[in-house]
C-alpha cells in the first residue's frame, strides 16, 4: 500500500515519504503563497484561486488572507461561509463546512494525529481524523479544533477555545478543553 493510499484509508503514514502527497502538498503551498500576495482589490482573481486550491467552494465565500493549508483539496465550504485572517487548515482528511458559517481571526483546523510512542513519531509518521463543522456555526477568534471533532448546528464556539471533542447542535461552549456552556437560544 503507497503512502497516499495508507492516508486516504485513515492509516499511518508519512506524507513527505511519497511523491505524490509531496508534489499535493507543495502545490496548495504555492497556491496559499498567491493567494495570500494578491492585492485586496482583485477580488476575481481571489475567488478563482481560492477554487483552484479548495476541493469546493459555495456561493459567497470569503477567506481573509493569511490563509495556509496542508493539501487544500480536502477543504469543503458550503455558501456563506466568512473566515477571518491567519486561518491554518491542516487537511490530510476533509474539513467540510456547512451553510452560513462565520470563523473569527486566527482559527486552526487540524486533523492530523501524532504517534505517542517516541520511535513512531520520529519517523513523521501520521493520521487523520475529519472535521464536520455543521450549518450556522459562529467559531470565535483563536479557536483550536482539534481531529475528529464535529460542531453541531447553531452552535457558537468562544474564543481561544480548543475543541477536542463534538459539540451538539444549538449550544454556546468554550474552554480548554472546549465545553458546553448552555443552549445558545438562552444567549442575547
Amino acid at each position: 500500500m503507497t503512502e497516499r493510499e495508507k492516508a486516504l484509508s485513515g492509516h499511518w503514514h508519512n506524507p513527505a515519504a511519497d511523491a505524490e502527497l509531496r508534489r499535493s502538498i507543495d502545490e496548495a503551498q504555492d497556491l496559499c503563497y498567491q493567494y495570500n500576495h494578491l492585492h485586496p482589490a482583485k477580488t476575481d482573481e481571489r475567488d478563482s484561486l481560492l477554487r483552484r486550491l479548495l476541493g469546493c467552494v459555495g456561493r459567497d465565500c470569503t477567506v481573509l488572507p493569511p490563509f495556509m493549508v496542508d493539501y487544500g483539496c480536502n477543504i469543503s465550504l458550503g455558501d456563506h461561509v466568512f473566515i477571518n485572517k491567519g486561518c491554518v487548515m491542516l487537511d490530510g482528511a476533509p474539513i467540510v463546512f456547512g451553510n452560513h458559517i462565520f470563523v473569527g481571526p486566527n482559527c486552526s483546523f487540524n486533523t492530523p494525529i501524532h504517534p505517542f510512542n517516541i520511535e513512531q513519531r520520529n519517523q513523521s509518521l501520521e493520521r487523520n481524523e475529519a472535521i464536520y463543522i455543521e450549518d450556522n456555526v459562529w467559531i470565535g477568534a483563536q479557536a483550536c479544533i482539534l481531529p475528529g471533532v464535529r460542531i453541531g448546528a447553531g452552535s457558537v464556539i468562544g474564543a481561544g477555545s480548543v475543541v477536542t471533542r463534538d459539540i451538539p447542535s444549538g449550544v454556546v461552549a468554550a474552554g480548554n478543553p472546549c465545553r458546553v456552556l448552555r443552549k445558545a437560544e438562552d444567549h442575547p
